[in-house]
């Protein structure tokens, strides 16, 4: 393992505070000596089916873990997200399904991967504590808390003295959140600026349970597209990392030039001294906004799905916006009749455009696809979309656009 200032100076950067760094450096001496790595977990809830570049804030400091030696638990919360977490809300979250929190769960499994080391990561479910637990046990870790303590944290305080209800149920959150690291006797626990509270509680709550209380990272919260609220599928100024590279490329060229720099700041692999060097040579005019808002498309795009896909994104971005109308050349995807059996819905002879759209890669799930078009967000040889019920007949050719910048011309197989 590297020594303790190394693995400091790495794990700090782009952090936004550490509690306490002390007891950081001093586990991380103690690792060293002991040669255990530590146990550092970040917990997702899975409440929408794919993961954006927001959560990869959290997992790529998950990754700088892992290039450390230190044990990485990715932490799918599929029992707090039948509970939904309350954090930032005014109001009562409505909770998920079990049936929801299991599809999007899957999802969350496949995409990390894109970051981490797949034989270097441990995923676990909350659930598998939480499941077993006897109304007496949830009762006794409820105990452990006092309500004035919930009523410090900042969403609780501003709904109680607005009168603004606050159900049971929520304050159950942080708790569950905190007896996750009881569960896992975290080293190291991560979380966005907005889950500082719940992380504390952890602290407070292997203290109670006899363990040493884990150290604390939290990570400044990446805004959305819009540059104002924080990156949200429900607030639609996202960028996920499941989506084509072409609409990936086409979301990033259009944030802007400030907002770039904080995609190169929570995002880039970019050094340290290009970094600071970078806002400089941007007013000088040494480096033209639009030549670094491509370089960083690209790094992020060929991180998902790899360098020849973004150099063709970006080929595609110039044909759209620099020369004007449909690309001179669009993927073309030839489909088997066994390909898309399992699509065909309806009737026999035709296929369901949602199911197409995903199978053609314009969509990461049928929901998106159906999302994108009640959004009218898709077209077929130009015609907008208005129908979700729209079927293909076999044997056909069709152009179907997403947006302003993904085209795929898709061909499907005759039904003889």
């Amino acid at each position: 393992m590297k020594p303790v200032d190394e693995q400091l100076a790495l794990i700090k950067k782009g952090c936004h505070e550490i509690i306490r760094e002390e007891e950081l450096a001093a586990r991380l001496a103690k690792s060293i000596a002991s040669g255990q790595p530590l146990k550092v977990k970040a917990g997702f809830d899975p409440t929408a089916p794919d993961l954006h570049l927001g959560h990869t804030v959290l997992i790529h400091k998950l990754k700088n873990f892992q290039e450390l030696g230190h044990q990485v638990i990715f932490l799918i919360g599929d029992f707090t997200g039948l509970i939904g977490d309350p954090s930032g809300k005014s109001e009562t979250r409505k909770p998920l399904t079990e049936e929801e929190v299991k599809v999007n769960a899957a999802t969350y499994e496949r995409q990390i991967y894109k970051v981490l080391d797949p034989e270097k990561t441990v995923i676990d479910f909350n659930s598998r504590w939480m499941k077993p637990m006897f109304a007496q046990d949830l009762i006794r870790l409820a105990a452990r808390y006092t309500v004035a303590r919930m009523l410090e944290r900042d969403d609780f305080h501003k709904r109680y003295t607005s009168q603004n209800p606050i159900s049971i149920h929520e304050f159950l959150y942080p708790l569950i959140q905190g007896y996750d690291s009881v569960a896992l006797t975290a080293d190291v626990e991560l979380g966005g600026t907005d889950q500082k509270f719940n992380l504390l509680v952890g602290r407070e709550l292997q203290r109670e349970y006899g363990q040493p209380p884990q150290v604390v990272i939290t990570l400044p919260l990446l805004e959305g597209l819009d540059g104002v609220q924080k990156m949200s599928k429900s607030l639609n100024n996202y960028v996920g990392i499941d989506e084509p590279p072409q609409v990936m490329f086409g979301k990033l060229m259009s944030i802007s030039d400030t907002l770039m720099l904080r995609y190169y700041e929570l995002l880039s692999d970019i050094a340290p001294q290009d970094l600071k060097r970078l806002p400089d040579d941007l007013a000088a005019g040494r480096k033209h906004p639009r030549n670094v808002k491509e370089a960083l498309a690209l790094e992020i795009v060929a991180r998902y799905h790899g360098p020849a896909a973004a150099r063709q994104a970006a080929q595609e971005f110039a044909q759209i916006f620099r020369e004007g109308g449909v690309p001179q050349k669009i993927e073309q995807v030839l489909f088997s009749r066994e390909a898309l059996q399992k699509f065909k819905k309806f009737s026999d002879s035709s296929f369901w455009l949602p199911h197409v759209m995903v199978a053609a890669g314009t969509a990461a799930s049928t929901s998106e696809a159906l999302r994108l078009i009640k959004q009218g967000a898709v077209k077929l040889e130009g015609q907008r979309v208005e129908d979700d019920k729209v079927e293909l007949r076999p044997g056909t050719t069709t152009l179907i656009q997403v947006g302003k910048r993904l085209f795929k011309r898709v061909c499907l197989p005759d039904d003889e």
